[in-house]
């Protein structure tokens, strides 16, 4: 994975001539007359489709080579997708942040195959040092950080609002319990300026630093949205919900089928009024192996998910989380597109 610096991208170069219309005329104010990009967007509701906004979290991209937020932006864009949970690195490298020494993809394949004991003893030792290697860039990323401006945040927000896309959640390295109230209020006001309603995170399973998230989150006037793997059961944000108004659940229906919970849809009813974001996926059940398949295959109930969603008028927004293995001759953003379609066929029937 390659971020801009890596890629010998300047922040400021667009990849294709489209999106650098759109940004003379976000960022520079040029008129908006030959913007094709702009002008197909305009007065359209992009991927909201009867009530429901469909997104996608920029981790669905992490296969592409160049992870810049122009990038990023047109992959979005490419993908017919008009809403998004944007991932740290490409809004943060836009706004200057150093340069990552750690390949962060290989360092997050080798803790998924941890938390799957999958590790030998050579991977073990990899993933040690490139933990050292972490350990040492976040805290120069932590003092970059107390003096980062917001005015590259809000050039982003006019990026992407100007090619139809709205910035809906903001999930940086910030929120850990390794990281100062300096940072996580850095993150906060960051998500602000990109637009976003709420931060998102793993759930970090500590009652201690929820309450400090929430407690944080309620000055910055931003929800905390709280991800969840396998561990996620009907009571599992319950502690969180009541520590502040401020906390709530980004759930992952996909994993959430795969936890074992036999019934999805049950939850989203009780507690879809403190749901920021959902993530949607298309896993299988323990009893079937867990796999995480193309949409349609898997045993998670996506068009039900949706369709409940329309007829009940949930406001949160659907996002897509490419993870099934894209297919030889594809890439992300043709499956991307193949998740949007999906959607759409669902909620117009």
């Amino acid at each position: 994975m390659k971020n801009p610096q890596q890629s010998g991208l300047s922040r400021r170069r667009f990849i294709g001539t489209s999106t650098a219309l759109i940004t003379g005329a976000a960022v520079g104010g040029h008129s908006l007359i030959g913007a094709p990009a702009i002008l197909k967007h305009y007065g359209s509701s992009g991927s909201k489709i009867n009530g429901v906004q469909i997104g996608v979290i920029t981790y669905s991209f992490r296969s592409l080579p160049d992870q810049s937020a122009e990038a990023t932006l047109q992959y979005i864009v490419d993908s017919g997708i008009s809403a998004v949970e944007l991932m740290g690195d490409p809004a943060e490298y836009y706004a200057g942040k150093p340069e990552n020494p750690v390949d962060r993809r290989a360092f997050f394949g080798l803790m998924r195959a941890s938390r799957n004991g999958e590790l030998t003893d050579n991977q073990k030792k990899e993933m040690e040092e490139m933990r050292a290697q972490m350990n040492a860039y976040d805290k120069e990323v932590a003092i970059w950080r107390a003096t980062a401006s917001m005015d590259k945040f809000k050039e982003v927000k006019k990026m992407f609002k100007a090619s139809g896309v709205k910035i809906y959640g903001f999930k940086p390295n910030a929120f850990g319990k390794g990281n100062t109230d300096a940072e996580i209020n850095y993150g906060m006001r960051a998500a602000k300026a990109l637009g976003a309603s709420h931060v998102t995170l793993e759930h970090p399973s500590d009652d201690a630093h929820t309450m400090r998230l929430g407690m944080l989150a309620k000055k910055n006037k931003v929800y905390v949205g709280y991800h969840g793997h396998e561990q996620q059961t009907p009571d599992f944000w319950d502690t969180a919900l009541q520590q502040s108004s401020y906390n709530a659940l980004n759930i992952d229906i996909g994993h959430y089928v795969a936890a074992g919970n036999d019934k999805p849809l049950d939850i989203l009813k009780a507690k879809h009024d403190r749901i920021m974001s959902m993530h949607v996926k298309d896993r299988q059940t323990p009893a079937n192996g867990k796999k995480n398949l193309p949409w349609g295959e898997g045993d998670t109930p996506i068009t039900q998910v949706l369709q409940l969603m329309r007829d009940q008028k949930y406001k949160f927004p659907a996002t897509v989380e490419l993870e099934y293995e894209v297919p030889e001759g594809s890439d992300a953003v043709k499956e991307v597109k193949k998740c949007l379609e999906y959607c759409r066929k669902a909620l117009q029937a």
